[in-house]
């Protein structure tokens, strides 16, 4: 099967929307499959073909850095896309989180009659509601035509699907994340990181994420003050300085990738999630995958990730005084934290991205036959 992957991400970024691009067209390529990515280009990119990183065609469109968020690219208008797609002969097109260059995907899709799936990642009305204070209206708008011309559109959380069926999209089905629990594993817990980040032997609390407004990282002031805790803050982005500011004592380690921040990951004694917009939150999953108990906001992806006092602790969100009950609650209980992370371990261990991988193979198959069947059925009419 020849699948043309359009994303509005991809590695060298990090964040969500790029690393499932990346796995999707990994394991396309392992199960014998053709798939080429078209990502918009970064900041030293030339629009060009696969620079050999990658065993298939990555393909960069060019792009600008959006204004106040200069880690985000946004694909500019390219007959690129277009042209790469109908050289491709694609079967199928994936639209990762559609909604610049996959708005056009859907367009070239639809000229070229190919059938296309669209994978709803992130919370775009909620960004605008965030950022701009208005436009979330004309965001969902946006969000529900280009869902609604895909053949199918997967959402990875129960949320996610109700948010999209409230807001008029069809053809919702469930297509959840996968989790590297090869990488993510508790026996990377490491005592000399530990030492160097709580020489005191404090109790380690992380949050792993971008520092961006959507994310409330401020929600974890009380946390950083709390005696005995040591607050430690993984990752970058717009909000990084006045989060310094919010959180005095917090050790703040930057962008983390790769094998070092799975080593970070399994030497926390308390993760914490605090932003209410996540459609899925794979941090989540990867702390659990490390043995790590967690605590996050009832909303959301969080909601099908976490059973409350099995397998992590839900707080109502933005509710900075639950989220330091929680973090106390579990500073005072070693049993308690030791049995969530045990039941938090347990419950990721089979969502490999290998089985999430062929759950996806199952839904573009769907789509085909389905495809396949209207047209026979067009021609018999």
């Amino acid at each position: 099967m020849r699948v043309a992957i359009v994303t509005e991400s991809f590695p060298p970024d990090i964040n969500g929307v790029s690393h499932c691009a990346l796995q999707t067209a990994q394991h396309l390529a392992r199960r014998g499959h053709q798939p080429l990515v078209l990502a918009p280009a970064g900041a030293h990119d030339c629009p060009a073909d696969n620079d050999g990183t990658h065993p298939y065609p990555v393909v960069r469109v060019p792009s600008l850095p959006l204004p106040g968020y200069p880690q985000v690219r946004v694909a500019l208008p390219s007959r690129r896309l277009a042209a790469t797609l109908t050289a491709h002969r694609a079967d199928l097109v994936h639209l990762a989180s559609p909604f610049i260059l996959g708005v056009r995907g859907m367009a070239a899709a639809t000229r070229l009659r190919v059938p296309a799936v669209a994978v709803y990642q992130t919370d775009i009305g909620g960004y605008a509601r965030t950022y701009l204070g208005t436009g979330e209206s004309a965001a969902w708008r946006r969000i529900r035509a280009v869902h609604a011309a895909a053949d199918r559109t997967l959402a990875p959380s129960t949320a996610a699907a109700r948010d999209l069926a409230e807001h008029g999209v069809p053809r919702i089905a469930l297509w959840p994340r996968g989790v590297d629990t090869a990488r993510f594993r508790p026996a990377l817990r490491d005592p000399e990181l530990r030492r160097g980040l709580a020489p005191g032997g404090e109790l380690i609390v992380g949050y792993v994420g971008r520092l961006a407004p959507e994310k409330c990282v401020e929600l974890l002031a009380p946390v950083a003050a709390l005696p005995g805790v040591r607050l430690v803050v993984v990752g970058d982005g717009p909000s990084a300085t006045g989060l310094r500011a919010a959180l005095p004592g917090a050790r703040f380690l930057g962008r983390r990738t790769g094998d070092e921040l799975a080593r970070v990951f399994a030497s926390l004694d308390v993760f914490v999630h605090t932003g209410p917009q996540e459609t899925f939150c794979q941090t989540v999953q990867e702390a659990q995958a490390s043995g790590v108990p967690v605590v996050a906001p009832a909303v959301g992806g969080p909601v099908d990730l976490i059973a409350h006092g099995r397998t992590g602790l839900l707080v109502p969100p933005g509710d900075s005084a639950a989220v330091l009950d929680a973090v106390a609650l579990l500073a005072e209980s070693p049993r308690l934290r030791a049995d969530l992370g045990r039941a938090g371990r347990a419950a990721v261990a089979g969502r490999t991205w290998e089985m999430v991988g062929d759950l996806l193979l199952d839904h573009y198959a769907e789509v085909l036959a389905e495809r396949t069947g209207r047209v026979a059925e067009g021609r018999a009419a």
